[in-house]
């Protein structure tokens, strides 16, 4: 036993052929040479935990034919040499983040006992169809976490589990024991567990990707006046891009890795694009939730103060309160990325494997619930204050209409995100990970799609602000046409036509756009002018 001390590098222990147990725990080596165990054929369990080793010479344990339990865990490995470990039964190797290659299960025929760096290792050894769920800690309390990230040293009765009890095992028994188990959050062969899951989620993907860029090419290019509640929205749609923009990356994910997801798992979670897609989902998710309370409360006060709450002055206070928000959920979502929280091959944070995972889901479901009680409370209180009957304030009535259905919307489908959650970490039998994993991948990114759907089928201002956008559009090209045609053209009178027709149009659609503007300024529009109508939907 030579634990504890601080040996940085090993003699050959050549001449200790009878030695059956060699503890090197807790030290500082770095390397193994080819000659540093040669020769031991009586050794049977080698602990080498906690160390510093990044290199091992190929043939480091082809001399060991009595081996049959191996502790390698918590190093800085990324290979592992197999060669003369056919015997072996134990294998740790839990903490080794660099090791992502797969080992070769036709070379260690007789492992029973593994624990290693990723689950997806396991695939190869245990049936994927008949393992444990990801966060049942009682079938894998030795999980990588519990090596990898322990701040001392291991229990006693660990070591002595690992050391004693190898002669009376029965041969018989060929059940293998592999940890951190593979799951529906870690699976081997298919990211998406169903054909339903992986059409829902490209449908979501598309329709999100292709409503909001409606949404804010309708909002923000249009010439028309832009409110604080349609700002709103367009950055609402540009939050709701970025959660289809996530369910798009795992859709594309698992259609390059179809059937073999396995292979590519290990390298898949711990990579930069995993990252950065997990940030972009939650940062996404929650500065909607923001946007949204933001909105409800922006349309209460309006109602308050009346028409004149649309000036100048109250869209710079909703940049100002809108940036906000946008930290807001930056400050969240930097918390899984700064703290150690354990990433599931979706991306997301798990709240199983890390006392601050688990602190941080709950924080962020009370959170959101919190934005969701004062949403509905704002909207009941409007709508009490809406039953009066008070005609100034019946002004903007689509806009009270939409907020109202986002609100309703995104309510109904985050009741069960949350009692899911809630269910999960109380660890009701009645919810599998099957279950959490599909609400995850289709119910939580599914406001980023019906949100845009609802503003372009149901809000009349989608079609107001198309117009208005057409008319710029058409105009513009109006203007430049004769340009093109006085090159060419030999006849001064069509040009002169069409340069006049070009004029007339571009002087009606000034004053459309100026009436716009003072109509959003509060001024009654003139009763000459020339512009196309603008629908009103009356409350009732």
């Amino acid at each position: 036993d030579l634990s504890y001390n601080m040996i940085q590098a090993l003699p050959s222990f050549r001449r200790c052929e009878k030695i059956q147990k060699i503890d090197l725990h807790h030290n500082e080596i770095e390397e193994l040479q080819a000659d540093t165990f040669q020769g031991l054929t009586s050794l049977r369990s080698l602990d080498l935990a906690w160390n510093k080793l990044s290199s091992l010479n190929p043939l480091s344990f082809s001399s060991l034919p009595a081996l049959i339990k191996l502790d390698l865990t918590s190093n800085q490995l990324s290979y592992l040499p197999v060669s003369g470990l056919h015997g072996l039964t134990h294998l740790k190797l839990a903490g080794n983040e660099d090791l992502q290659e797969l080992l070769p299960a036709e070379s260690l025929p007789k492992l029973r006992v593994m624990e290693l760096p990723y689950a997806f290792q396991c695939c190869a050894f245990v049936s994927c169809e008949k393992h444990s769920s990801p966060w049942d800690r009682d079938n894998n309390h030795n999980g990588k976490d519990d090596f990898g990230r322990r701040e001392g040293i291991l229990s006693n009765q660990d070591h002595e589990d690992f050391l004693l009890d190898f002669d009376d095992e029965p041969k018989s028994h060929h059940t293998v024991q592999c940890s951190p188990s593979p799951g529906p959050f870690r699976p081997c062969h298919h990211l998406f567990g169903s054909w339903l899951i992986r059409v829902g989620v490209w449908v979501i993907a598309t329709l999100s990707l292709v409503c909001n860029t409606l949404v804010m090419v309708s909002i923000f290019l249009s010439p028309s006046f832009l409110s604080p509640v349609k700002l709103l929205i367009g950055l609402l749609a540009l939050v709701n891009s970025l959660m289809g923009l996530w369910s798009a990356t795992l859709a594309t994910v698992d259609a390059l890795t179809f059937g073999s997801f396995g292979r590519y798992g290990a390298r898949w979670e711990s990579s930069t694009g995993c990252k950065l897609t997990g940030f972009v989902s939650i940062f996404a998710s929650e500065t909607s939730i923001f946007l949204l309370t933001v909105a409800a409360l922006e349309r209460g006060l309006s109602i308050r103060r009346g028409k004149a709450a649309e000036g100048k002055s109250s869209t710079g206070t909703l940049r100002l309160v809108a940036a906000l928000c946008f930290l807001l959920g930056l400050a969240i979502t930097l918390l899984p990325l700064l703290g150690d929280y354990g990433v599931s091959s979706i991306c997301l944070p798990m709240p199983y494997e890390e006392p601050s995972s688990l602190g941080f889901m709950v924080a962020l479901v009370l959170v959101n619930s919190l934005c969701y009680l004062i949403m509905t409370v704002t909207y009941a209180r409007l709508y009490c204050s809406l039953e009066k009957g008070e005609p100034d304030n019946l002004w903007d009535c689509s806009m009270i209409r939409h907020v109202a259905w986002l609100l309703f919307t995104n309510c109904l489908l985050y009741f069960p995100v949350a009692f899911l959650s809630f269910s999960s970490l109380l660890k009701l039998p009645s919810v599998g990970p099957e279950v959490v994993k599909s609400v995850l991948l289709v119910v939580v990114p599914l406001p980023a799609c019906l949100n845009p759907l609802l503003y372009v089928l149901f809000n009349p201002h989608f079609r107001e602000d198309l117009g208005l956008l057409h008319r710029r559009t058409r105009g513009a090209l109006r203007l430049s046409r004769p340009r093109r045609l006085s090159l060419v053209s030999l006849n001064s009178e069509d040009a002169e036509k069409q340069s006049c027709d070009s004029t007339q149009a571009l002087v009606t659609f000034g004053v459309s756009e100026e009436e716009e503007e003072s109509r959003g300024a509060g001024q009654q529009p003139s009763a000459e002018a020339h512009h196309p109508p603008i629908a009103f939907i009356p409350c009732r």
